[in-house]
């Protein structure tokens, strides 16, 4: 992936390692990047296109359509200058996805004590059960990066094994998965700051 973007003459934004830019004929396209998810945007559409185009040629994929919702729902009231940033629909389908939407929430990200290590990896692990790993974790990404800072620890642990899972790590991402529900409505508030003039 890396090596396609810099041939289109991307370059990382800041710090992230997962956001690239690039101007193409006086278009800027920002890119976001997400395990295999991507979202591209641009103003001039005929240069999104082409873009996407290329991408989809050089990588295997699909493309879903204009974006409707990017995980979260966002509420801003421009007069008071806050923004409530809420995951609870995402929250929700992780949850009925895997089966737990009325299971008995968890209160802590990750059950005590628990130790994952490499030692409990399956070398060959079946295709649904790694498919399912990684997927509760990814999920969970989404989740870390946007509203539940509670679960980055988890998820820190969790996806060290996302290659080889072992019965143990399943066990360990379902229970996180299970701690979602305790606080699925929580929202983030965010402020417009006030400054004092100086004279």
């Amino acid at each position: 992936m890396s090596a396609f973007l810099a041939k289109e003459g991307c370059t990382t934004v800041g710090f992230e390692k997962s956001t690239w830019n690039v101007t193409i004929d006086c278009a800027r396209i920002l890119l976001g990047a997400h395990i295999d998810d991507f979202v591209i945007a641009c103003a001039n559409q005929q240069v999104l296109d082409g873009f996407r185009a290329r991408l989809l040629d050089a990588f295997k994929g699909t493309y879903k359509g204009a974006l409707q919702h990017y995980l979260s729902e966002v509420t801003r009231d421009m007069e008071k200058g806050t923004a409530y940033l809420s995951q609870t629909h995402y929250a929700e389908k992780i949850l009925r996805t895997y089966n737990s939407w009325n299971a008995t929430p968890r209160l802590t990200p990750m059950q005590p004590n628990t130790r994952l290590n490499k030692d409990n990896c399956d070398k060959n692990p079946a295709l649904d059960f790694h498919r399912c790993y990684r997927g509760i974790v990814g999920s969970l990404g989404y989740l870390v990066t946007m509203t539940r800072p509670d679960l980055a620890w988890a998820y820190s642990e969790l996806s060290k094994y996302v290659h080889f899972p072992g019965k143990n790590h399943t066990l360990a991402a379902i229970f996180t998965a299970l701690g979602i529900d305790q606080f699925a409505t929580l929202v983030i508030l965010t402020k417009t700051p006030t400054f004092c003039g100086v004279g």
